[in-house]
């Protein structure tokens, strides 16, 4: 069997409630700023939320804007950023010097959890001020609600015309979009991938009223502590947006231009629990841990940093470190941390947010730490959890990410330092 091309990562563009860069984000995960703010929505009121302040007009015009969606203007702003980050500039078939990729040739694949809730709310409320009258119905709907709009939208912005699509994989899709990518650089059937995830979940209420009616909504007096994944006194997810998109190349590419390289992709897993609309399955996210592995060639004594996708709910915190507890207790040297404490639960952005804040771990030997945990519960205890100050570590080699979602599935990738 011909080995598959190595693919590695080479730019970062994100936006997030602690951050719009990968600098600012990682200097505010080594220092403890949280993201989360108070936050009112329709008919669910006063609430909390992680709410992303990127300036959209840096990459659109206002009337791009207007016309588009939320969850499209993050998705352009990343794919920008990662361009710009990387290096890249996009050329056309006949144009390829002095781009190093053509526009024919580039990838979009943006993970979601869901996509047109935010703009079908707003077209009810709206209409419903004329007696559900349907001539004040937007045009622009379709085009909005479809599941492709937010890796649409980048190839309207950017002129790709490439593969440009979505893939829904709930709060797992961070990662989807990243492991699809790299599918398709080692298919041939791209030159240059943009993968991640993208959501604009707080912009719909029927997410919020949701969580609240599963008694799963976080509540504290103190907004930027009602995070706390781990904590005995969490009681629920603060909802956030976010949004991350990684430049992808295949690794001889990306050596021939003398790319700087963040990470290689490693492996990668996905699986379902079959088990439960809602509630998480611990060996359903164990096993999906230990495919990753041995997908990377791994064991888990070679991974130094593991990422947990832990929300801060009461049972799935608990179930997620049971998981953990299996497949990395005998690893003495993996350390384990968490992103939600910090920004709230990004949904499909998720993975991809939570991976970047890591990455530069390869750079300067420190893991962040998972914030607001003033007390322990003794059920989430894991081997080496790195809690409330940074930890340095002497070996800082490979990263393995989870994320789970509804419906029981669960994605795990590893990414290991590139060393030239």
């Amino acid at each position: 069997m011909t080995s598959l091309a190595r693919v590695v990562i080479t730019g970062v563009g994100l936006t997030s409630p602690n951050g719009d860069s990968l600098k600012q984000f990682r200097h505010n995960l080594l220092h403890g700023v949280s993201g989360v703010e108070p936050y009112t929505i329709r008919h669910v009121g006063d609430t909390l939320a992680g709410v992303c302040h990127f300036d959209p007009l840096r990459y659109q015009k206002k009337k791009e804007v207007r016309r588009g969606t939320r969850a499209g203007a993050i998705s352009v702003w990343c794919a920008n950023e990662a361009l710009a980050d990387a290096g890249i500039s996009l050329g056309s078939g006949e144009d390829q010097r002095p781009a190093p990729y053509s526009r024919e040739r580039t990838g979009v694949f943006t993970g979601i959890t869901e996509h047109g809730n935010v703009e079908t709310e707003q077209q009810i409320h709206e209409v419903a001020q004329y007696g559900f009258d349907l001539s004040f119905w937007s045009h622009h709907h379709n085009p909005r609600t479809v599941a492709n709009n937010p890796a649409g939208e980048v190839s309207l912005n950017l002129g790709i015309s490439g593969p440009a699509y979505s893939l829904g994989g709930a709060c797992a899709a961070g990662n989807l979009g990243l492991i699809h990518g790299a599918q398709m650089l080692q298919l041939g059937l791209v030159d240059l991938a943009l993968g991640g995830g993208i959501s604009e979940s707080i912009h719909t209420f029927g997410i919020f009223a949701s969580f609240r009616a599963q008694g799963a909504l976080a509540r504290h007096d103190d907004p930027t502590k009602a995070s706390r994944p781990f904590d005995t006194a969490r009681n629920g997810i603060v909802v956030a947006e976010g949004g991350c998109l990684f430049a992808m190349e295949r690794l001889d590419d990306a050596l021939a231009r003398g790319a700087k390289i963040y990470a290689e992709v490693l492996g990668y897993h996905v699986n379902s629990d079959g088990t439960d609309f809602v509630l998480p399955d611990s060996a359903g996210q164990e096993r999906c841990m230990r495919g990753a592995l041995a997908h990377a060639k791994l064991s888990a004594a070679d991974i130094d940093v593991v990422n947990t996708h832990a929300t801060s709910t009461p049972s799935g915190d608990i179930v997620e470190a049971e998981a953990v507890r299996h497949v990395f207790d005998a690893a003495e040297r993996t350390y384990v941390n968490n992103t939600k404490s910090y920004i709230g639960h990004a949904m499909g952005a998720a993975g991809a947010l939570e991976l970047a804040g890591n990455l530069p771990t390869f750079e300067d030997g420190l893991i962040h730490p998972t914030i607001n945990v003033d007390e322990l519960d003794p059920a989430c205890a894991v081997r080496n959890l790195v809690i409330n100050e940074p930890m340095r570590t002497r070996r800082a080699e490979t990263i393995l990410n989870m994320s789970f979602g509804m419906l029981g599935i669960n994605s795990a990738v590893v990414v290991g330092r590139y060393a030239r």
